[in-house]
């Protein structure tokens, strides 16, 4: 392969900006064809981004004879159906995050992959941020000193949508999405900490439906033991006043304490007394830079980014906390 040359399942609201012009601009890459089941909107997007081929057929783009990667960008209810129809033509694979309904399923994406010889990359875009590569760089450079432990907080108003129970805002129906806005949002702040901190060995977590639908969480509480010894405390509230809004991760050391934003653009350090403020510009494409690095992966220039066994981690911990 001296090219990669891609199809998209699913070219819904999350490929318009953060990931979809990112497979023309990435070198060695270029977006050949996409899907969606109403093919006046694929026929719209691809007459927008100047993709030269749509279609409503999923099976299409899988089997494209000039099709050599594939991105699937539909709701996580799809994405093993289609993941494993394309590792069954033996083309390599991009997909969305979370990368499967649960952690079930993800076993199942994982005994395929390692039975085919197609290469699949995760869509944890954030592993990719400056951002979050200088928290990375921070934590591994011993900056903070000795990790004592990480808090994290997500708390955001309460969605009317929620109450509502609107048929069409799929997060929050568990059989398109596998849960509510914590299954769609936690798996990124997840996976940071595993990409930072190693695997988990002990978790454990509860959750409750209050103010909200009866198959939707909207209250979570855990807490993580990662293999190095530190703990990790963490909270989502999604019905919370508004006054009380809050998306910070907390990370104290012996050294001192950063804290930020997972869905935010700063880092506050406080390094023995010497307090700093590091400001960031995420790329317009936010996906970009891991799309490009999923192509060099692709090409064999390149670690996988993201593997299926990392995703599954995530998604291990997910259930947990909900079930």
């Amino acid at each position: 392969m001296e090219d990669v040359v891609w199809g998209i399942i699913g070219c819904g609201n999350v490929t318009e900006i953060k990931s979809g012009p990112a497979f023309n601009l990435a070198e060695k890459s270029s977006l050949l064809a996409v899907m969606r089941r109403d093919k006046t909107k694929a026929k719209d997007y691809a007459q927008r981004h100047n993709v030269p081929l749509y279609f409503d057929d999923a099976n299409a783009i899988i089997n494209h004879p000039k099709i050599n990667a594939i991105y699937i960008a539909t709701p996580p209810s799809t994405h093993l159906e289609y993941a494993l129809k394309v590792l069954d033509v033996g083309k390599n694979l991009y997909i969305e995050k979370p990368m499967t309904l649960n952690s079930e399923e993800a076993i199942l994406l994982s005994a395929a992959e390692k039975n085919s010889p197609s290469k699949l990359t995760v869509a944890h875009y954030r592993r990719k941020l400056p951002m979050f590569l200088e928290v990375k760089r921070i934590i591994d450079d011993n900056i903070l000193g000795e990790i004592k432990g990480i808090e994290l907080k997500m708390y955001q108003s309460r969605k009317d949508i929620i109450a509502e129970n609107n048929p069409t805002n799929w997060r929050i129906n568990p059989q398109i999405s596998g849960g509510g806005y914590f299954n769609d949002l936690a798996p990124h702040q997840l996976d940071l900490l595993l990409y930072w901190f190693g695997d988990v060995n002990e978790c454990s977590g509860s959750s409750s439906t209050e103010f909200s639908i009866p198959t939707v969480a909207s209250k979570i509480n855990g807490t993580l033991n990662f293999n190095n010894n530190i703990k990790c405390k963490a909270e989502w509230n999604f019905v919370a006043p508004k006054a009380e809004q809050i998306d910070e991760c907390y990370i104290y050391g012996s050294n001192g304490s950063i804290r930020f934003p997972f869905f935010g653009n700063q880092i506050n350090m406080d390094i023995e007394g010497r307090k700093e403020i590091i400001n960031f510009k995420h790329p317009n494409h936010i996906q970009q830079p891991i799309i490009q690095a999923t192509v060099n992966f692709f090409l064999g220039k390149e670690k996988n980014s993201c593997t299926v066994n990392d995703a599954l981690k995530g998604l291990q911990i997910i259930d947990e906390f909900i079930k």
